[in-house]
Protein backbone atom coordinates (compact mmCIF):
# COMPACT_ATOMS: atom_id res chain seq x y z
CA UNK A 1 0.00 0.00 0.00
CA UNK A 2 2.78 2.42 0.88
CA UNK A 3 4.51 1.79 -2.47
CA UNK A 4 1.29 2.52 -4.28
CA UNK A 5 0.97 5.88 -2.50
CA UNK A 6 4.44 6.95 -3.64
CA UNK A 7 3.62 6.66 -7.33
CA UNK A 8 1.21 9.64 -7.54
CA UNK A 9 3.68 11.79 -5.63
CA UNK A 10 6.50 10.90 -8.01
CA UNK A 11 4.26 11.59 -10.98
CA UNK A 12 3.36 15.03 -9.60
CA UNK A 13 7.04 15.84 -9.03
CA UNK A 14 7.88 14.84 -12.61
CA UNK A 15 5.07 17.05 -13.89
CA UNK A 16 6.32 20.05 -11.94
CA UNK A 17 9.90 19.46 -13.06
CA UNK A 18 8.80 19.81 -16.68
CA UNK A 19 7.07 23.17 -16.06
CA UNK A 20 8.24 26.72 -15.70
CA UNK A 21 7.37 27.25 -12.04
CA UNK A 22 6.85 30.97 -12.71
CA UNK A 23 4.02 30.14 -15.11
CA UNK A 24 2.71 27.18 -13.13
CA UNK A 25 1.20 28.91 -10.11
CA UNK A 26 1.80 32.63 -10.67
CA UNK A 27 3.67 32.97 -7.38
CA UNK A 28 6.90 34.05 -8.99
CA UNK A 29 9.36 36.45 -7.39
CA UNK A 30 10.55 39.49 -9.32
CA UNK A 31 14.24 39.71 -9.98
CA UNK A 32 15.40 43.12 -11.11
CA UNK A 33 18.37 45.19 -12.21
CA UNK A 34 18.40 49.00 -12.20
CA UNK A 35 20.13 50.93 -14.97
CA UNK A 36 21.11 54.52 -15.62
CA UNK A 37 22.57 56.31 -18.65
CA UNK A 38 23.23 59.96 -19.45
CA UNK A 39 23.99 61.50 -22.85
CA UNK A 40 24.20 64.98 -24.37
CA UNK A 41 20.93 65.91 -26.05
CA UNK A 42 20.24 69.16 -27.84
CA UNK A 43 16.93 71.00 -27.46
CA UNK A 44 14.54 69.97 -30.22
CA UNK A 45 15.92 66.43 -30.42
CA UNK A 46 13.46 63.64 -31.24
CA UNK A 47 12.93 61.09 -28.47
CA UNK A 48 11.47 57.61 -28.97
CA UNK A 49 11.04 54.83 -26.41
CA UNK A 50 9.90 51.23 -26.91
CA UNK A 51 9.42 48.76 -24.07
CA UNK A 52 7.28 45.81 -23.02
CA UNK A 53 5.68 44.83 -19.72
CA UNK A 54 6.64 48.14 -18.21
CA UNK A 55 5.79 51.80 -17.91
CA UNK A 56 7.36 54.94 -19.39
CA UNK A 57 7.58 58.22 -17.50
CA UNK A 58 9.07 61.31 -19.13
CA UNK A 59 9.59 64.77 -17.65
CA UNK A 60 11.53 67.79 -18.84
CA UNK A 61 14.31 69.88 -17.39
CA UNK A 62 16.57 72.75 -18.42
CA UNK A 63 19.67 70.62 -19.00
CA UNK A 64 20.92 69.71 -22.49
CA UNK A 65 21.16 66.06 -21.50
CA UNK A 66 18.88 63.05 -21.58
CA UNK A 67 18.87 61.03 -18.36
CA UNK A 68 17.67 57.44 -18.84
CA UNK A 69 16.90 55.45 -15.71
CA UNK A 70 14.83 52.38 -15.12
CA UNK A 71 14.54 48.80 -14.00
CA UNK A 72 14.74 45.53 -15.90
CA UNK A 73 12.69 42.59 -14.62
CA UNK A 74 12.90 38.86 -15.12
CA UNK A 75 11.86 35.49 -13.66
CA UNK A 76 15.50 34.96 -12.66
CA UNK A 77 18.33 37.32 -11.85
CA UNK A 78 20.17 36.21 -14.99
CA UNK A 79 17.10 36.99 -17.11
CA UNK A 80 16.87 40.47 -15.59
CA UNK A 81 20.61 41.11 -16.01
CA UNK A 82 20.67 39.90 -19.62
CA UNK A 83 17.68 41.88 -20.88
CA UNK A 84 19.23 44.22 -23.41
CA UNK A 85 18.62 47.98 -23.55
CA UNK A 86 19.54 49.49 -26.92
CA UNK A 87 20.19 53.22 -27.19
CA UNK A 88 20.68 54.62 -30.68
CA UNK A 89 21.97 58.20 -30.74
CA UNK A 90 22.32 60.25 -33.87
CA UNK A 91 22.25 63.93 -34.71
CA UNK A 92 18.94 65.25 -33.45
CA UNK A 93 17.49 61.98 -32.11
CA UNK A 94 17.68 59.43 -29.30
CA UNK A 95 15.96 56.05 -29.72
CA UNK A 96 15.68 53.81 -26.64
CA UNK A 97 14.45 50.22 -26.79
CA UNK A 98 14.10 47.28 -24.45
CA UNK A 99 14.84 44.30 -26.69
CA UNK A 100 12.43 41.43 -26.25
CA UNK A 101 14.36 38.12 -26.11
CA UNK A 102 13.87 35.63 -28.92
CA UNK A 103 12.92 33.01 -26.33
CA UNK A 104 10.03 34.75 -24.71
CA UNK A 105 9.32 34.06 -21.06
CA UNK A 106 6.67 35.59 -18.90
CA UNK A 107 7.56 38.14 -16.26
CA UNK A 108 10.26 39.90 -18.27
CA UNK A 109 10.16 43.56 -19.13
CA UNK A 110 11.50 47.01 -18.39
CA UNK A 111 10.24 50.32 -17.12
CA UNK A 112 11.81 53.67 -18.01
CA UNK A 113 12.07 57.06 -16.30
CA UNK A 114 13.48 59.81 -18.53
CA UNK A 115 14.44 63.44 -18.14
CA UNK A 116 14.73 65.25 -21.46
CA UNK A 117 15.44 68.84 -22.58
CA UNK A 118 12.33 70.98 -22.27
CA UNK A 119 11.93 71.45 -26.04
CA UNK A 120 12.46 67.78 -26.93
CA UNK A 121 10.05 66.21 -29.41
CA UNK A 122 8.36 63.17 -27.86
CA UNK A 123 8.09 61.47 -31.20
CA UNK A 124 7.01 57.90 -30.42
CA UNK A 125 6.44 56.17 -27.08
CA UNK A 126 5.42 52.50 -27.19
CA UNK A 127 4.76 50.21 -24.23
CA UNK A 128 2.68 47.21 -23.22
CA UNK A 129 1.16 46.28 -19.89
CA UNK A 130 2.30 49.60 -18.52
CA UNK A 131 1.38 53.27 -18.26
CA UNK A 132 2.72 56.21 -20.25
CA UNK A 133 3.05 59.52 -18.42
CA UNK A 134 4.67 62.62 -19.91
CA UNK A 135 4.99 66.15 -18.57
CA UNK A 136 6.01 68.93 -20.97
CA UNK A 137 7.38 68.22 -24.42
CA UNK A 138 6.68 68.93 -28.06
CA UNK A 139 4.72 67.01 -30.69
CA UNK A 140 3.75 65.60 -33.06
CA UNK A 141 3.62 62.65 -30.67
CA UNK A 142 2.47 59.05 -31.06
CA UNK A 143 1.81 57.13 -27.84
CA UNK A 144 0.79 53.45 -27.78
CA UNK A 145 0.29 51.04 -24.89
CA UNK A 146 -1.98 48.22 -23.76
CA UNK A 147 -3.41 47.49 -20.33
CA UNK A 148 -2.15 50.82 -19.06
CA UNK A 149 -3.13 54.46 -18.73
CA UNK A 150 -1.92 57.42 -20.78
CA UNK A 151 -1.48 60.79 -19.06
CA UNK A 152 -0.15 63.79 -20.96
CA UNK A 153 0.51 67.21 -19.40
CA UNK A 154 1.57 70.43 -21.09
CA UNK A 155 2.28 69.07 -24.54
CA UNK A 156 2.71 71.51 -27.43
CA UNK A 157 1.86 69.81 -30.69
CA UNK A 158 -0.41 67.18 -32.20
CA UNK A 159 -1.07 64.04 -30.15
CA UNK A 160 -2.11 60.58 -31.31
CA UNK A 161 -2.67 58.36 -28.25
CA UNK A 162 -4.03 54.82 -28.05
CA UNK A 163 -4.41 52.28 -25.25
CA UNK A 164 -6.61 49.39 -24.25
CA UNK A 165 -8.03 48.69 -20.81
CA UNK A 166 -6.80 52.01 -19.50
CA UNK A 167 -7.87 55.67 -19.26
CA UNK A 168 -6.51 58.63 -21.20
CA UNK A 169 -5.99 61.87 -19.30
CA UNK A 170 -4.93 65.12 -21.00
CA UNK A 171 -4.11 68.36 -19.18
CA UNK A 172 -3.10 71.61 -20.90
CA UNK A 173 -2.40 70.27 -24.40
CA UNK A 174 -1.96 72.72 -27.26
CA UNK A 175 -2.56 70.76 -30.45
CA UNK A 176 -5.01 68.42 -32.13
CA UNK A 177 -5.78 65.26 -30.14
CA UNK A 178 -6.73 61.88 -31.60
CA UNK A 179 -7.54 59.56 -28.68
CA UNK A 180 -8.48 55.85 -28.78
CA UNK A 181 -9.08 53.51 -25.84
CA UNK A 182 -11.30 50.71 -24.63
CA UNK A 183 -12.56 50.13 -21.11
CA UNK A 184 -11.09 53.39 -19.91
CA UNK A 185 -12.39 56.93 -19.38
CA UNK A 186 -11.19 59.84 -21.50
CA UNK A 187 -10.70 63.06 -19.51
CA UNK A 188 -9.52 66.20 -21.31
CA UNK A 189 -8.88 69.54 -19.60
CA UNK A 190 -7.50 72.67 -21.20
CA UNK A 191 -7.26 71.41 -24.79
CA UNK A 192 -6.39 74.00 -27.42
CA UNK A 193 -6.97 72.09 -30.63
CA UNK A 194 -9.37 69.64 -32.23
CA UNK A 195 -10.68 66.55 -30.42
CA UNK A 196 -11.48 63.17 -31.95
CA UNK A 197 -12.06 60.67 -29.14
CA UNK A 198 -13.30 57.09 -29.06
CA UNK A 199 -13.73 54.65 -26.17
CA UNK A 200 -15.76 51.49 -25.87
CA UNK A 201 -17.28 51.10 -22.44
CA UNK A 202 -16.40 54.25 -20.55
CA UNK A 203 -17.08 57.96 -20.31
CA UNK A 204 -15.69 60.92 -22.26
CA UNK A 205 -15.38 64.27 -20.54
CA UNK A 206 -13.72 67.23 -22.26
CA UNK A 207 -13.14 70.91 -21.53
CA UNK A 208 -11.89 72.58 -24.69
CA UNK A 209 -10.37 76.04 -24.37
CA UNK A 210 -9.87 76.77 -28.05
CA UNK A 211 -10.61 75.05 -31.35
CA UNK A 212 -11.75 75.94 -34.85
CA UNK A 213 -12.42 72.30 -35.82
CA UNK A 214 -15.31 69.90 -35.31
CA UNK A 215 -15.38 67.96 -32.04
CA UNK A 216 -16.04 64.19 -32.17
CA UNK A 217 -16.75 61.88 -29.24
CA UNK A 218 -17.92 58.27 -29.57
CA UNK A 219 -18.47 55.62 -26.91
CA UNK A 220 -20.73 52.62 -26.34
CA UNK A 221 -21.66 52.37 -22.69
CA UNK A 222 -20.38 55.61 -21.22
CA UNK A 223 -21.57 59.17 -20.86
CA UNK A 224 -20.33 62.15 -22.89
CA UNK A 225 -19.86 65.61 -21.37
CA UNK A 226 -18.40 68.36 -23.58
CA UNK A 227 -17.66 71.98 -22.73
CA UNK A 228 -16.90 74.24 -25.69
CA UNK A 229 -15.09 77.62 -25.71
CA UNK A 230 -16.87 80.97 -25.85
CA UNK A 231 -15.97 81.53 -29.51
CA UNK A 232 -16.78 78.00 -30.68
CA UNK A 233 -18.30 77.98 -34.18
CA UNK A 234 -17.64 74.46 -35.47
CA UNK A 235 -19.66 71.25 -35.40
CA UNK A 236 -20.11 68.48 -32.83
CA UNK A 237 -20.69 64.77 -33.28
CA UNK A 238 -21.40 62.95 -30.00
CA UNK A 239 -22.69 59.37 -30.15
CA UNK A 240 -23.17 56.87 -27.33
CA UNK A 241 -25.50 54.11 -26.22
CA UNK A 242 -26.84 53.28 -22.77
CA UNK A 243 -25.77 56.62 -21.30
CA UNK A 244 -26.27 60.39 -21.40
CA UNK A 245 -24.94 63.25 -23.49
CA UNK A 246 -24.39 66.76 -22.13
CA UNK A 247 -23.02 69.64 -24.20
CA UNK A 248 -22.17 73.11 -22.87
CA UNK A 249 -22.40 75.56 -25.78
CA UNK A 250 -21.49 79.27 -25.77
CA UNK A 251 -24.63 81.42 -25.34
CA UNK A 252 -24.00 83.27 -28.62
CA UNK A 253 -23.52 80.14 -30.73
CA UNK A 254 -25.50 79.51 -33.90
CA UNK A 255 -25.92 75.88 -34.97
CA UNK A 256 -28.20 73.30 -36.55
CA UNK A 257 -29.08 70.67 -33.93
CA UNK A 258 -30.19 67.08 -34.48
CA UNK A 259 -30.68 65.20 -31.22
CA UNK A 260 -32.10 61.69 -30.84
CA UNK A 261 -32.60 59.20 -28.01
CA UNK A 262 -34.72 56.09 -27.73
CA UNK A 263 -35.69 55.68 -24.10
CA UNK A 264 -35.12 59.03 -22.39
CA UNK A 265 -35.69 62.73 -23.00
CA UNK A 266 -34.06 65.79 -24.58
CA UNK A 267 -33.79 69.20 -22.94
CA UNK A 268 -32.31 72.49 -24.18
CA UNK A 269 -31.66 75.86 -22.56
CA UNK A 270 -31.59 77.50 -26.02
CA UNK A 271 -34.51 78.84 -27.95
CA UNK A 272 -34.76 76.96 -31.24
CA UNK A 273 -36.47 77.27 -34.56
CA UNK A 274 -37.84 73.73 -34.82
CA UNK A 275 -37.91 71.77 -38.09
CA UNK A 276 -40.66 69.18 -38.37
CA UNK A 277 -42.35 67.60 -35.39
CA UNK A 278 -40.80 67.84 -31.94
CA UNK A 279 -41.07 64.94 -29.51
CA UNK A 280 -39.64 63.77 -26.22
CA UNK A 281 -37.01 61.64 -27.99
CA UNK A 282 -36.22 63.63 -31.16
CA UNK A 283 -35.37 67.25 -31.82
CA UNK A 284 -34.22 69.05 -34.94
CA UNK A 285 -33.88 72.79 -35.07
CA UNK A 286 -31.70 75.87 -35.36
CA UNK A 287 -30.02 77.79 -32.57
CA UNK A 288 -29.68 81.44 -33.56
CA UNK A 289 -29.21 81.73 -37.30
CA UNK A 290 -28.34 78.05 -37.72
CA UNK A 291 -24.93 76.87 -38.82
CA UNK A 292 -22.59 73.95 -38.11
CA UNK A 293 -24.23 70.61 -37.30
CA UNK A 294 -24.52 69.53 -33.66
CA UNK A 295 -25.31 65.81 -34.00
CA UNK A 296 -26.21 64.14 -30.67
CA UNK A 297 -27.36 60.53 -30.56
CA UNK A 298 -27.87 57.96 -27.79
CA UNK A 299 -30.05 54.95 -27.15
CA UNK A 300 -30.78 54.69 -23.44
CA UNK A 301 -29.78 58.04 -22.01
CA UNK A 302 -30.91 61.63 -21.85
CA UNK A 303 -29.56 64.58 -23.84
CA UNK A 304 -28.98 68.04 -22.34
CA UNK A 305 -27.99 71.14 -24.32
CA UNK A 306 -26.83 73.80 -21.87
CA UNK A 307 -25.74 77.45 -22.11
CA UNK A 308 -22.25 78.39 -21.03
CA UNK A 309 -19.59 76.68 -18.99
CA UNK A 310 -20.18 74.18 -16.19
Amino acid sequence: MRALLVLPVLAAMMTLAGCDIDDFDGNWQHFSRDFHYSYPCAPGSRISVETFNGSVEISSWDENNVEISGTKYGPTQAAADNLRIDIDRSTGSVAIRAVRPVERRNNQGARFVLKVPRAAVLERITASNGAIHTADGVGPSHFRTSNGSVRVERLHGRLDAETSNGPIDLVDVEGDALLRTSNGNVDVRGLRGSLDSTTSNSAIRAEIDRTSSDVRATTNNGSIDLELPADFAAGIRAHTSNSSITVHLPPSMSAHVIASTNNDSISSEFEMTVHGEISKTHLEGDIGKGGPLVDLDTSNGGIRILKGAR
